[in-house]
C-alpha cells in the first residue's frame, strides 16, 4: 500500500482535538457517507459529500479520496480550506471534489452541506430538456428550486467554479447534465433528504414516461401552495427523520461516529 494512503487502522479519534460543534458536524457527515453506501448511491470511491466546519466558514470536511463510503468515520474525514487552490493527491483530496464542493462553499455562505452523486435515474432526468417534473410530492419539492448546468468535462478546472455557482443561483438543487445531481442545505439532514427525494422523483418520472400515454400535473397554484407549505413543514416534526437515520446506522455499524 502506498505510504500516502490514509490508513484505516489506528486512526486516533479527533474528538478531543476539535470543538463539540465540529465533532457533531463530523458525525453527521460520516453518517451521510454511510447512508450513501446503504442507498447504493456510491460510485466506488468517487463523488463526495461535504459539510462546512462550524465557526470556520472557509473550511469544510470531506472524505479522503481513496476511502470507500463504508469506511468513513468522524475521525478520518479531512478538513480542507476552500481558499487553498493548491490541493493535490498528497493531501488525499480529490481535485474534482475540491473544485465542486470548495466552490459551492465559497459562493454560497447560506449553505453548510452539499451532496453530489451519480444516481443513474437522476442523470437520465438531468439530460431531459424539461428536467425534473412535479409529477409527485417528491418531484414537487424541486418546483422552482432546481438549476441545470451543461457538461464541460471533468470538474477539475478551478476557473469553472464561477460558472457553476452562477448556474446554481440560490436554488437548493443543481442538475449537472450528463454528470449527476447536487443538493445543498443548511444542515446535512436537509441536503441528504433532498437527494433522497430527488432519487424518488426521478425514478417515478422515468416510470411514468415509460408507461406512455398522457399524465397529469398539479396546477401552478397548487405547486405554489405546496412550496409555501414546505417552508414551515420541516420546522417541527419534519426533521425527526435524521435522528431516525442515525439510530438505524447505530444498529448496523456504529463505527461511523468514532
Amino acid at each position: 500500500m502506498s505510504s500516502n494512503v490514509v490508513q484505516l487502522r489506528d486512526v486516533p479519534s479527533v474528538r478531543d482535538q476539535v470543538s463539540p460543534e465540529e465533532w457533531q458536524a463530523r458525525v453527521d457527515l460520516a453518517a451521510a457517507y454511510r447512508l450513501v453506501d446503504i442507498y447504493n448511491w456510491a460510485d466506488s470511491i468517487y463523488n463526495h459529500v461535504s459539510i462546512r466546519v462550524p465557526g470556520e466558514p472557509d473550511f469544510f470536511l470531506i472524505k479522503a479520496h481513496e476511502l470507500l463510503y463504508e469506511e468513513i468515520t468522524a475521525s478520518n474525514l479531512l478538513k480542507v480550506d476552500s481558499r487553498d487552490d493548491d490541493v493535490d493527491e498528497s493531501q488525499h483530496v480529490n481535485k474534482p471534489g475540491f473544485t465542486l464542493h470548495g466552490g459551492l462553499m465559497a459562493a454560497r455562505p447560506d449553505i453548510n452541506a452539499a451532496f453530489h452523486t451519480h444516481i443513474p435515474e437522476c442523470i437520465a432526468v438531468a439530460n431531459q430538456p424539461d428536467g425534473v417534473l412535479p409529477l409527485s410530492q417528491s418531484g414537487m419539492q424541486f418546483w422552482n428550486n432546481v438549476a441545470y448546468y451543461d457538461y464541460q468535462g471533468i470538474t477539475e478546472n478551478l476557473d469553472e467554479r464561477a460558472a457553476i455557482a452562477a448556474a446554481f443561483g440560490d436554488n437548493h438543487t443543481l442538475m449537472l447534465r450528463n454528470h449527476g445531481p447536487v443538493t445543498v442545505g443548511k444542515s446535512m439532514r436537509d441536503a441528504f433528504m433532498l437527494m433522497r427525494e430527488l432519487e424518488v422523483a426521478c425514478k417515478l418520472q422515468l416510470r411514468q414516461q415509460a408507461a406512455g400515454g398522457e399524465f397529469t400535473m398539479p396546477s401552478k397554484e397548487v405547486l405554489d401552495h405546496f412550496a409555501e407549505q414546505r417552508k414551515t413543514h420541516n420546522t417541527g416534526r419534519g426533521t425527526a427523520d435524521w435522528p431516525a437515520f442515525l439510530r438505524r446506522l447505530d444498529r448496523i455499524d456504529p463505527s461511523y461516529a468514532q
